[in-house]
């Protein structure tokens, strides 16, 4: 299959596909109807399912779960309309062979809709077919499908043999999963009661897909191989003409063989798995298959997986390994482990540890080599499974790295700029290794929306990990000159104002010369000055209100980090900034905002300065909100039909206002999205598939893995989990996304907008877009996390844990070494200033020990919080709510203990 690119043009086309008079699902449906619908249905009950079959052609028409009958997992309603050749049911098969020597040929059971030849039925089997009408004459295989029910589990097999006198390869195998993600005219409501996402486990032999539902509540169909059916790639079926765009992210298949694809669509990407393909003799015969079973919930899913013998894998911090983390690895299986084998070889290194009473084979996992690598386990029941791990650099090298390449290859500084952006921090095209000045998107090159701040939202928030001074002259410039009186209104009633964009086009008032014949700009995306100029977008103010946040925060707790100007007026910058955005731009004020957290960390800082009148209306306006929000069953609209950035927002104001009917209806959303999978791409990664067309180079539709869901996503998560320290799946999913949203930085410093899921790319986007709203994410939620789990024991995520006689001591590995929280204790520590080094506790005592980073040039104080029943034993000042610690040229150990 061939990639198809979406053209900014054909962007404009999805974004208001609802509301187009020739709607696309509409043409959709005038095509020749083939599949046969008028000669009625097969119906069938399994254990956990109601079936529904097609006669004509045997495939599915609905899946119900007998413990839910009103939910139906298979898109039943839009099967009229996705009736016609070429539109992919479950039930079909792709495939690609040749004889020997031959050419590569494709065969499919949707090209071509014919009734099937039904085939007699033994007791275990519902229905059973010859493919063969509808099928290329010249395929020279017998395919026969049958869907089964084997101790009343659901299986669809296909058996498929050798027909022709020569020996055969079969280089592809594709069995397409239909489930209903199709949102196309469903309300939020709606949407969350009966649509779905899927997600794969590529993990060969123990790979799986979970189907989870909008909600995140109720069952969970997970689709597990039937006998030799390996999970080997996961590919998008771009040849169905179902329509993608923001309410519809395509279809994909199930691929157990995939030579034929990795020699020639895929030979420019480095696969998940190792390619395989198949040879059949004359009148050999293999069957593949694939089982349908139920998870009571999302938690349950890996209880389920092991009641059904499939191999359970659990990565603790996660998959996501920096060079100087102890990562853990946890092994379920009832066979031994045969072998285990690396790819690239030196990548990992692997060390058994001591199995656990639960008799969990345990292992220690160290990243050695950096970029993309596969854990290969091979169980003495020939079974093989894989994992995937992405080594990156110290957090704290990362971050560097990552704050560098912003402010020196990022950073833009031509005085003859006609769009007044200098001095900034740019777009960047990572390809061509240049700012990018212009692009048919006003806001890519214009500074602003979460494609053009990204790249600066991004150098800011870095400093508030870990501060460089120099870095910080060139920002306050940035923030002082380009932002402010420019980027952001400065003066009269519009004061505090976010443009949309600084660059626009308009070529009757700029100078010949000023926008490139190369770039097209005949989109609607290219905004004339006056749609440039609006107010009107409120998701720009959190990019800048962080922006004043942060340099707030470094004038406060730091000497001589920030300069410019003193802390107050940062932190009125930052308040004013989230008054304008309800009062300027209401209409999309409602929704929940990208970043829309730091309203909350604004209003903190307010009230420990004692600003109780600022505090007071911003809170009043934040409740407002709220408000609003508690009165929708799904608050999580957007600009979008449907969305997973507002949740971020969302849950953090719910929880705070106590409104925690409404958290727990946000986590669960975020929880039917987010998944926990033993793969570093997709585990903790928050669900995008359309932001590639507006901040990205290679503009499609596509599962993005690990774009700014992820790191916003975490914030309510792991939030969610100091506030049930016992719930460990949590952590798991939090943690996941906390880290991928730093996974896909590159060795020298460059952010990317994600990672192309696509088998034929599996590499970053080359556009540095809306990065800076994941990195917000990682900047503001980086923390250590201490547990004591009932079947893991004892382990951190953000530090290495090491047992000194009865003393648990942990080695912080995060950059800002600023959070810790002992889920034990529930205790949550963090600092407004100062580094902790290590912490150290004995789970039977009462007191902690803390040894902080030594003092430097601009930090002589650290201010720690406390949340939990815990004080320092000695006595220091309290300021801000935070006690003040003098720091000393070594190391500075402090005790805490409880109250």
């Amino acid at each position: 299959m061939k990639h198809i690119s979406i053209s900014l043009v054909a962007l404009a086309i999805l974004v208001s596909e609802i509301s187009m008079a020739q709607n696309p699902w509409d043409q959709l449906s005038k095509r020749p109807a083939t599949l046969g619908i008028e000669q009625g249905y097969m119906n069938f009950k399994t254990s956990n399912f109601k079936v529904k079959l097609l006669k004509s052609s045997q495939t599915l028409a609905g899946l119900v779960p007998l413990a839910d009958t009103g939910f139906n997992y298979s898109p039943e309603k839009f099967l009229k309309s996705r009736s016609s050749d070429g539109l992919y049911q479950l039930g079909d098969l792709n495939l690609r062979l040749r004889f020997k020597g031959g050419e590569w040929k494709k065969f499919s059971s949707a090209t071509k809709r014919a009734p099937v030849t039904a085939l007699p039925v033994t007791d275990k089997t519902l229905a059973a077919a010859s493919l063969k009408p509808t099928l290329p004459l010249d395929i020279p295989l017998a395919i026969e499908r049958s869907w089964e029910q084997e101790n009343g589990v659901l299986v669809l097999k296909f058996k498929i043999t050798n027909s022709s006198k020569s020996e055969i390869e079969i280089g592809s195998l594709g069995i397409p999963l239909i489930f209903n993600n199709i949102l196309h005219d469903e309300t939020l409501d709606d949407a969350h009661a009966r649509n779905v996402f899927y997600d794969p486990y590529i993990g060969a032999d123990a790979g799986y897909l979970q189907v989870t539902r909008l909600s995140g509540k109720g069952p969970v169909l997970l689709v597990l191989p039937d006998g030799k059916t390996p999970f080997e790639a996961y590919s998008p079926l771009l040849d169905d003409p179902s329509p993608r765009g923001t309410t519809f992210e395509g279809f994909y298949e199930w691929m157990p063989l995939t030579r034929a694809h990795v020699e020639s669509d895929w030979k420019n990407a480095l696969p998940w798995n190792k390619p395989s393909s198949l040879i059949l003799k004359p009148g050999d015969s293999r069957e593949y298959g694939l089982k349908f079973i139920i998870a009571p919930d999302i938690r349950g899913i890996e209880q389920s997986l092991r009641t059904a013998g499939r191999p359970v894998a659990v990565g603790i911090p996660g998959y996501v390994i920096p060079q100087d983390v102890d990562a853990k690895l946890f092994l379920d299986y009832n066979k031994t482990v045969q072998s285990m084998e690396v790819y690239p070889v030196w990548a990992l290194t692997i060390k058994k540890l001591a199995v656990l009473k639960s008799g969990l084979k345990s292992f220690q996992v160290n990243g050695r080599q950096w970029g993309r690598s596969r854990l290969t386990i091979k169980y003495t029941d020939g079974t093989i499974q894989t994992i995937h791990y992405k080594v990156i650099k110290p957090e704290s090298e990362l971050v560097g790295d990552f704050g560098k390449f912003l402010t020196t290859k990022q950073w833009y500084t031509d005085q003859d700029d006609p769009f007044k952006r200098v001095p900034s921090v740019m777009s960047y095209d990572y390809d061509t290794r240049k700012i990018v000045t212009e692009d048919s998107r006003a806001w890519i090159a214009g500074l602003s929306d979460e494609g053009g701040a990204g790249s600066w939202l991004g150098a800011l928030m870095k400093q508030l990990v870990s501060p460089d001074h120099s870095e910080l002259l060139k920002l306050e410039q940035f923030v002082n000159q380009t932002i402010w009186g420019n980027l952001q209104i400065s003066a009269d009633s519009a004061k505090y104002g976010v443009k949309k964009s600084l660059f626009y086009y308009e070529p009757s008032v700029m100078p010949q010369g000023t926008y490139s014949a190369n770039v097209n700009y005949k989109t609607w995306a290219a905004w004339p000055l006056k749609e440039a100029n609006s107010l009107g977008r409120s998701y720009n103010y959190p990019h800048v209100a962080a922006a004043h946040w942060v340099l707030y925060r470094l004038a406060r707790y730091h000497q001589g980090l920030v300069t410019q100007r003193d802390w107050k007026w940062y932190l009125e910058s930052a308040y004013q900034t989230g008054m304008a955005m309800v009062n300027l731009a209401p209409h999309y004020a409602q929704y929940g905002q990208m970043e829309g957290s730091v309203f909350l960390y604004i209003l903190n800082d307010l009230k420990n300065e004692g600003l109780i009148e600022m505090a007071d209306r911003l809170e009043q306006a934040m409740k407002k909100r709220a408000l609003h929000w508690r009165s929708l069953n799904y608050p999580f609209g957007s600009e979008m039909p449907w969305d997973s950035t507002g949740q971020e927002e969302v849950y953090m104001w719910s929880d705070y206002f106590n409104f925690h009917d409404k958290a727990e209806v946000t986590l669960n959303a975020i929880l039917g999205y987010m998944p926990t999978l033993p793969h570093w791409g997709y585990n903790g990664s928050a669900r995008r598939y359309w932001d590639f067309l507006y901040g990205g180079k290679l503009a499609r539709v596509e599962r993005q893995l690990h774009h700014y869901g992820s790191g916003l996503n975490a914030i309510p998560v792991l939030k969610a989990f100091r506030n049930r320290p016992d719930d460990l799946y949590l952590l798991r999913v939090g943690y996941g996304g906390l880290m991928g949203s730093v996974a896909n930085i590159t060795e020298e410093g460059f952010g990317p907008a994600a990672f192309h899921s696509f088998p034929s790319t599996l590499k970053i986007d080359a556009l540095s877009g809306d990065y800076g709203s994941n990195f917000y994410g990682y900047a503001v939620n980086t923390a250590t996390y201490i547990v004591n789990d009932p079947v893991y024991g004892w382990l951190v995520f953000g530090g290495n844990l090491a047992h000194k006689g009865k003393q648990i001591e942990v080695q912080m590995t995060t950059a800002a070494r600023s959070a810790v929280f002992i889920a034990p204790f529930q205790v949550w520590l963090t600092l407004d200033a100062g580094m902790i080094n290590s912490i150290s506790f004995n789970p039977e005592a009462d007191a902690i020990t803390l040894n902080l980073a030594a003092a430097d040039e601009y930090t002589e104080k650290a201010f720690l919080h406390i949340e939990g029943s815990y004080k320092p034993v000695s006595g220091f000042n309290k300021s801000k709510n935070a006690y003040e610690i003098p720091l000393s040229n070594t190391t500075t150990t402090i005790i805490l203990k409880k109250n």
